[in-house]
């Protein structure tokens, strides 16, 4: 396709997203998120649950745990790296086909997960190949993301670019409900059929799920904002370093604005739900408030990102990251209640309110940091960094921070209010993107 083709293109969709070829675009942003955080999801529910006994067999219970979370880490480093090499090729040669390897890669590497040898009969290798495939994960999530988001995002009227961009942020969540529910169901099983093949099967599920998601994402067509590039020279450059060196800013405070949702969802999701069923809250009943919580933060994505359209970026993505600095210390007070229903309280306000209200806005506001020619590879970075760094090490600090304290938790809240207020700052230090030519430059 021509320039001339491409803006004729884009100009056709700037009334409505009503029309087949966005829903069949939106569709395939949000079921693809879904399917690929669905698989990421999936091994974190099964390192808690089986791995350190099937790969880590003949270490202590403890120290198989503590092994078994540590290969669940590799793939949050991985993240980071991913959105560099995918969003490389896909500010290159185009969201799209980056997007289909992507898929396909984390189905490979999530099925095999599903296939794999336990150490009792390959010995070392097992683990290995553990670790290798959750890179693997690691590297798939971290160039899906960007893609997903910018399909939808690209292809959008400029006045629904914040609600087209959400559906990307909205498939994670709904991945985890599906690997939550679906692991729950398999582990209703006798132990013994459950740790020879019941944990296998949802992982094989992915075979299945990845073809339907690849059966929608090739009916969808390159964005028109990518096609109007052309041939242009700035295209040759490499869109890693460009960011760097041009954009550095935009990066660091998109970095710093993103930490704030994955902040909550490191500490709610993980660390809380360790720190309540410690203190002896059901753990059933505490997986299930868990499955409603990330309902709960769809609807609130779905909500934001309309709003944002309305009222900008910042004013929507401000008020929810001042509702999280204000609300650190009554959540946390709920938590050390112990009780369910504390708990429940306290998750709905994080994560399905602050975490959907920050992140509902976000994958507009990321992408409007960046020109057409980088903004898969600034994206991808912003985003991925973000989650690395919020919740990959906030459980961790958080725990440090409780000893810190001699077991209490004001020190948690009081970091947790702080961490806010500066990413409330990063936000205000950004320029508003809601109004922004995105065939231009953005600074």
């Amino acid at each position: 396709m021509n320039q001339t083709t491409g803006a004729v293109q884009r100009a056709s969709t700037s009334d409505t997203l009503n029309t087949r070829e966005m829903r069949r675009i939106l569709a395939s942003s949000f079921i693809g998120s879904a399917i690929e955080f669905y698989d990421f999801i999936l091994y974190a529910t099964a390192a808690s649950l089986v791995f350190g006994e099937l790969f880590f067999a003949g270490m202590p219970p403890a120290v198989g745990l503590f092994a078994s979370f540590s290969t669940l880490a590799v793939g949050y480093v991985a993240r980071p790296l991913g959105g560099a090499i995918f969003g490389h090729f896909g500010d290159r040669l185009g969201r799209k086909g980056v997007l289909i390897v992507s898929m396909v890669l984390m189905g490979v590497a999530t099925s095999a997960i599903g296939m794999l040898p336990t150490s009792t009969q390959i010995g070392v290798a097992a683990p290995t190949l553990l670790v290798v495939l959750r890179l693997v994960q690691g590297l798939a999530v971290g160039g899906e993301w960007g893609g997903a988001m910018l399909v939808a995002l690209e292809h959008a009227p400029s006045t629904r670019r914040g609600f087209a961009a959400s559906f990307a942020n909205m498939g994670g969540p709904a991945g985890a409900v599906l690997a939550t529910l679906v692991m729950s169901a398999m582990s209703t099983l006798p132990d013994a059929q459950f740790l020879s093949w019941g944990w296998r099967v949802p992982f094989l599920l992915s075979i299945v799920l990845i073809a339907i998601g690849l059966v929608i994402r090739l009916k969808v067509a390159e964005t028109p904002l990518f096609l109007e590039l052309g041939e242009k020279a700035e295209r040759r450059k490499i869109p890693l370093m460009e960011v760097i060196t041009q954009y550095p800013r935009n990066l660091v405070l998109g970095i710093i604005a993103g930490m704030s949702s994955y902040t909550v969802q490191g500490l709610m999701t993980v660390w809380a739900v360790a720190y309540v069923i410690e203190l002896g809250v059901d753990r059933t009943g505490v997986l299930n408030v868990k499955a409603v919580g990330a309902t709960l933060t769809i609807v609130a994505i779905w909500f934001a990102a309309r709003l944002s359209d309305r009222f900008g970026r910042k004013p929507v993505m401000f008020a929810g990251m001042l509702a999280g600095a204000v609300l650190a210390y009554p959540i946390i007070w709920l938590l050390q209640t112990g009780t369910l229903w504390g708990f429940a309280i306290g998750l709905f306000l994080a994560n399905g309110i602050v975490q959907g209200v920050i992140f509902g806005p976000f994958g507009a506001f990321v992408a409007e940091l960046f020109p057409t020619r980088m903004r898969y590879t600034g994206a991808s970075l912003a985003y991925q960094t973000a989650s690395t760094l919020g919740a990959g090490f906030t459980p961790a600090i958080a725990s440090g921070l409780v000893l810190a304290a001699g077991g209490q938790l004001w020190l948690v809240a009081s970091v947790w209010a702080l961490s806010f207020l500066i990413s409330t700052g990063c936000v205000l230090m950004t320029r508003e993107g809601r109004a922004v030519d995105l065939a231009g430059e953005t600074k």
